[in-house]
C-alpha cells in the first residue's frame, strides 16, 4: 500500500495553516480520520504496522485518544492481542473505563501521526508507572522526518519531513493567515 497516495486519494493531506496537537504550526496536515473512516484501509494499515513488530511479543496495543484509537484496534487485531486506549483526565493521560495493565505486560503504543511524540511519550511514562513494559512505539506517519526519539523502538509506516514552526516565529502567522486546529476541533 502506498500510504501517501492513500492520504491524497482520501483528501486527507491538507494544505493551509494548522496548529498541531504539539502546539507547533505547519503548512501541511495529515487528517488520519479521513482514511481511517474506511475499515478496509484501516485494516490494511494495521496489518502493515503489525508486520513491522513481528519480531516482538506484544500483549496489548494502547492508542492515545482520539487519534490512536482506531489504528491501535487494527494493529491489535492483526497481532492477535487486546487493544485499549488512554484519555486525558485533568490534563494528564490516564487509563479509564476499567482499563488496566499488569506489571510486565508488553505494550505497543500506537498513534496515527507523530510530530514530537509528546502524547505517546506521556502514555509510555504513565504505563511504566503502572509497571507495564513499553516495548515499542508506532504510528502511520512519522511527520518529524525521522527525528522523533523514543525510549523504545519506533517504527512508522511512512516518514515525512513536514515543516513545523514555533508559533512565535511562524511565517504563516507573520503573513497574516489564520491558523486552524484540525482533528476534532476546527475542521469540518
Amino acid at each position: 500500500m502506498d500510504v501517501i497516495a492513500t492520504f491524497k486519494d482520501c483528501d486527507a493531506l491538507l494544505e493551509g495553516h494548522f496548529i498541531l496537537s504539539s502546539g507547533l504550526h505547519s503548512n501541511r496536515y495529515l487528517q488520519c480520520a479521513k482514511i481511517l473512516q474506511y475499515p478496509k484501509i484501516a485494516e490494511e494499515l494495521g496489518a502493515a504496522i503489525a508486520k513491522k513488530f513481528s519480531d516482538m511479543q506484544i500483549d496489548t496495543v494502547v492508542g492515545p485518544a482520539m487519534g490512536g484509537v482506531i489504528i491501535a484496534q487494527e494493529v491489535a487485531r492483526a497481532i492477535g492481542c487486546r487493544s485499549i486506549f488512554s484519555e486525558r483526565e485533568n490534563g494528564a493521560m490516564t487509563l479509564r473505563r476499567g482499563f488496566t495493565v499488569k506489571p510486565g505486560e508488553k505494550i505497543l503504543i500506537c498513534e496515527d501521526v507523530c510530530t514530537t511524540g509528546g502524547s505517546a511519550k506521556e502514555v509510555g511514562a504513565m504505563l511504566r508507572a503502572k509497571g507495564a513494559d513499553v516495548v515499542g512505539y508506532t504510528s502511520i506517519i512519522d511527520r518529524s522526518g525521522g527525528h522523533v526519539e523514543f525510549d523504545a523502538p519506533y517504527r512508522a509506516l511512512e516518514t515525512l519531513s513536514v515543516e513545523t514552526y514555533d508559533p512565535s516565529d511562524c511565517p504563516l502567522c507573520k503573513a497574516g493567515t489564520q491558523a486552524v486546529k484540525p482533528g476534532s476541533h476546527g475542521l469540518k
